[in-house]
């Protein structure tokens, strides 16, 4: 029995060699014939050139990406140099391959390339390789070109308006920007930055270290790392937004201390809101605060919040009695309060990880942009938002699970996905708004509103019908699944930001000041809040979506309660 078996076996052995020898054989005579093919050239008489023969060969040089067209036109290189001489004195005319071999456009192209390199590589005494020409200001822009500055992330030299655009950003976007808001500098950092300002250092740097193209310009310099491009802005450009005026917020109580309470002022006969908030906006204040005919600047601070406005007839008298009295009229101007525009990634990974968790359309943006400000670190997401990243949410791009951030954005549900935070800000919207928030983005992005084709669709139903019940299982999963929650309502915070803003701080363990707290309400609207309303908006909820939606309301509420929380906010009941 072992004797059949030991000579099946040694057949095996002999068979496995002899088909590993074929296929090895096989292979090396089809590299052989390859080679052959590519070797062989049988002629068949002159053909009549291509399209790409009967072209110069700088211009096939120009077409096949080896020639930036300035090489053109420089002195230095030679024809000889860019593709040899005998492919200069005439086009391209090679006999023609016969048909089996018949070689293709790119095979013709990819010899071109070869060529060109080699004969660029071995020729020594030639000029040096041409490279891409340094980005230059902008010659379209209407702002004056003043130069080089270095910047200091921690110390600014442009205080002002600060804003991102890290996808589309060019030297007028910029300078629109700030003359909008009644600035005089316009500085562009690393290509998609954009900083305001009125004052400028008295020295500058190098203009080579602003080397950075910008995003959206090609040419046009944008500064570099730590520096930037400063244009003065001149006037808007046409077809801009026009430049903002000073806003009315109210009639006030004066401080005790005015001169500690308000840094600068201006005592001028006949003084206007436009004269006082021109003065203000030079300064770069953003209140700008008139009393009689003095004219004062000042921010937002403990002693002066603005909370607590006044009859608006106590600052109508005329100007001496004004100036007599205890009140004051104060505007807004176009300026931004720049205390608590600074943001970065945090200095060591956070050993607590936080969620900031929400249902589509509550607010979650928002409240982003009121934690960066408010704490000076930036926020990330489970998810990735090209368009939330090209406005200044640079933690949008950083890895979710990095630790880098204060706190990352979530919709998810579902104790897998809950669990893998330490703890979690629940802010929570009525869900009607949400649902009417989440419907616009999707169909119209961040800031537009859906058509009302969309609202008389299918979809609109259907959509209901299935986020209604998700924006009540977000809820109650992270209710029962969560480890540590601060739940926040979003209609809260709006009617009562600093506090409720406190909060959230405290929660995520940061320490921050009284007057950034104040900057960030003086900010507090952002770059994605819708503005106004759409031309036509119905009611888009029947009464079998309310009925739906009204049943989730009271699960959601009773489920609060049970957790030792406040229930849902009044306005959320069944209406």
């Amino acid at each position: 029995m072992a004797k059949p078996f030991f000579r099946l076996q040694k057949f095996l052995r002999r068979t496995q060699f002899l088909l590993f020898f074929l296929t090895a054989a096989y292979l090396m005579t089809g590299s052989l014939l390859l080679l052959q093919r590519a070797r062989v050239a049988l002629p068949q008489g002159p053909r009549a050139p291509g399209p790409l023969q009967t072209l110069p060969v700088a211009a096939v040089a120009l077409g096949v990406g080896l020639l930036d067209s300035r090489a053109l036109h420089d002195p230095r290189v030679s024809p000889e140099l860019l593709l040899g001489v005998d492919m200069l004195q005439s086009p391209l005319t090679r006999p023609r391959p016969g048909p089996r071999w018949l070689r293709s456009r790119n095979s013709e192209l990819r010899q071109l390339r070869r060529r060109w390199f080699h004969h660029f590589m071995s020729d020594s005494q030639g000029p040096p390789a041409l490279g891409p020409e340094a980005p230059r200001p902008a010659i379209h822009s209407r702002g004056t070109y003043v130069g080089c500055f270095s910047d200091d992330g921690h110390e600014r030299t442009l205080k002002g308006a600060v804003f991102y655009d890290l996808r589309k950003m060019t030297v007028s976007h910029c300078q629109d920007a700030c003359a909008e808001r009644s600035y005089v500098y316009a500085g562009l950092e690393a290509g998609a930055e954009c900083y305001c300002g009125n004052r400028l250092p008295a020295t500058s740097v190098g203009l080579e270290e602003c080397s950075h193209e910008c995003k959206g310009e090609k040419g046009s310099v944008c500064g570099a790392v730590d520096r930037l491009s400063v244009y003065r802005v001149d006037e808007l450009q046409p077809g801009s937004r026009k430049r903002r005026t000073a806003t009315y917020r109210g009639c006030f109580r004066l401080p005790e201390n005015i001169t500690h309470a308000f840094p600068s002022s201006l005592i001028q006969a006949n003084v206007t809101v436009e004269t006082c908030s021109g003065f203000c906006s030079q300064k770069e204040f953003p209140l700008a605060i008139l009393r009689g005919w003095e004219c004062y600047c000042a921010y937002p601070t403990p002693q002066f919040n603005l909370r607590d406005a006044m009859d608006s007839s106590l600052c109508g008298q005329d100007p001496e009695a004004q100036r007599l009295a205890e009140y004051c009229e104060v505007y807004q101007t176009p300026v931004q309060d720049t205390r608590c525009t600074d943001r970065r990634f945090l200095p060591n990974k956070s050993k607590v990880f936080v969620a900031l968790s929400s249902f589509p359309g509550a607010g979650n943006t928002w409240a982003r942009h009121l934690i960066e400000h408010a704490t000076g670190f930036y926020t990330g997401s489970y998810y990735f938002d090209g368009t939330l990243y090209n406005k200044g949410f640079k933690g949008e791009k950083d890895h979710w699970r990095s630790r880098r951030t204060i706190c990352v954005k979530t919709h998810e549900s579902g104790r897998r996905e809950i669990e893998m935070f330490d703890s979690a800000i629940l802010l929570i919207r009525n869900p009607y708004r949400s649902l009417v928030a989440e419907f616009n983005r999707k169909c119209a992005g961040h800031l537009g509103y859906a058509a009302d084709r969309n609202w008389k669709s299918k979809e609109w139903p259907d959509f209901v019908n299935s986020y209604a019940s998700w924006w009540s299982s977000h809820v109650l999963d992270w209710l029962k699944y969560g480890k540590r929650l601060l739940v926040v309502h979003y209609e809260e915070l709006r009617r009562s930001l600093v506090p409720t803003l406190r909060e959230m701080v405290a929660f995520l363990n940061v320490s921050v000041s009284e007057e950034r707290l104040l900057c960030v309400e003086n900010n507090k609207e952002g770059s994605f809040r819708r503005r106004g309303r759409r031309s036509h908006d119905p009611e888009p909820f029947t009464p079998e979506m309310k009925d739906l939606i009204n049943g989730y309301i009271r699960t959601v509420d009773k489920a609060l309660r049970d957790h030792n929380w406040t229930g849902l906010p009044r306005e959320y009941v069944p209406r």
